[in-house]
């Protein structure tokens, strides 16, 4: 039931990432469930960002789930790392791609046994390994991610997401939903929708302007991070569109906020949900004063994992903490400790 349930769920998509709100709260767990619930749709291809599957946590020294793949997958890692991995290996591509634990090579699995991934500790090399375990024969592709990089589950590195939060988050059960359901607000921002302005967003290095006759000026601002003043003087009553490719953080919304009489009248365009570096409490005042933001890509996430323990022993009530999260979320919830979909 589960196993068609995921299947379902991830048919349309052929690369998904895995984000975790923090460390031991299930992520590789969820990566093998994944695994396991696909194991007949195989072969799948799996990679990281940074280093995943080892024995022990080498930042908290906890133990964790090792993880386990079929005969027939295909997996990216680093050099270093192919001894740890007992499975019988075909390489069939070095990347050229470095990183501490040394380049990283695509591997196709000649058996069933444990694998340690390493991928690029840069994003932008991810796109490119998916794509090339896809065009070895992954019917799937699952990238493993690190704490909090939701840089993944941008629409130009993976097609979907699967989020994983549990008790390792806040010793508080309340501050674990509300912080799970702003990263979901954040990552499911809803996508622009005006047709006129899709060609001129393309053209666009970093930051736009779209007055309301769909007049384009390009602002000539290097980068978005700390640009609101530069931004500003170019604003006016004629203002439809700001298109920011970067990311937007409080200092810029509050800045806005503060400096600009107009800003409910126009429509803030970032990239994609990944880009949103907000709290709370400054988006929630943007709303609701009326400012607007869309974004130009949407991001799908499939589903939601939540983990009730904590390795300090701080755990949840399974029951009560799975019917808090529906509650406040209409994704679909795992809870991967009993199993089963929500």
């Amino acid at each position: 039931m589960q196993s068609q349930f995921i299947q379902d769920l991830i048919k349309p998509y052929r690369t998904i990432s895995i984000i975790g709100l923090e460390k031991n709260v299930g992520k590789t767990t969820t990566l093998n469930d994944l695994i396991r619930q696909t194991w007949q749709i195989s072969p799948i291809g799996l990679t990281s960002i940074g280093r995943d599957g080892e024995k022990i946590d080498t930042f908290f020294n906890n133990p964790k789930p090792r993880i386990y793949i079929k005969k027939g997958s295909f997996f990216a890692t680093s050099r270093e790392l192919l001894n740890r991995c007992d499975v019988t290996k075909e390489i069939l591509e070095t990347t050229g791609i470095n990183t501490p634990l040394g380049e990283i090579v695509l591997i196709r699995a000649l058996s069933n046994g444990y694998v340690e991934l390493a991928g690029p500790s840069q994003t932008r090399y991810l796109a490119d390994i998916c794509h090339s375990l896809l065009t070895y024969g992954s019917q799937y592709v699952f990238v493993d991610g690190a704490i909090s990089r939701k840089t993944l589950a941008a629409p130009t590195i993976t097609d979907a997401t699967i989020i994983a939060t549990g008790a390792a988050v806040h010793i508080n059960m309340d501050e674990v939903i509300q912080k799970t359901v702003h990263l979901v607000k954040l990552l499911t921002w809803p996508q622009i929708e005006d047709p006129q302005i899709i060609d001129k967003i393309q053209t666009i290095p970093r930051i736009g302007i779209i007055d309301n006759s769909y007049n384009l000026q390009i602002l000539d601002i290097p980068t978005t991070l700390h640009s609101i003043q530069q931004i500003l003087p170019y604003l006016s009553e004629n203002t439809h569109y700001l298109i920011v490719k970067g990311v937007i953080t409080d200092e810029f919304l509050e800045v806005l906020m503060k400096q600009c009489s107009n800003y409910s009248n126009f429509t803030i365009i970032i990239e994609d949900g990944t880009k949103l570096f907000l709290s709370e409490q400054t988006i929630n005042k943007f709303e609701k004063t009326g400012g607007k933001l869309k974004v130009i890509r949407e991001i799908r996430v499939l589903y939601i994992t939540i983990n009730p323990k904590s390795p300090d022993g701080n755990d949840f009530d399974p029951s009560q903490f799975l019917d808090a999260l529906r509650l406040s979320l209409s994704i679909p919830i795992i809870n991967l400790c009993i199993g089963g979909n929500q």
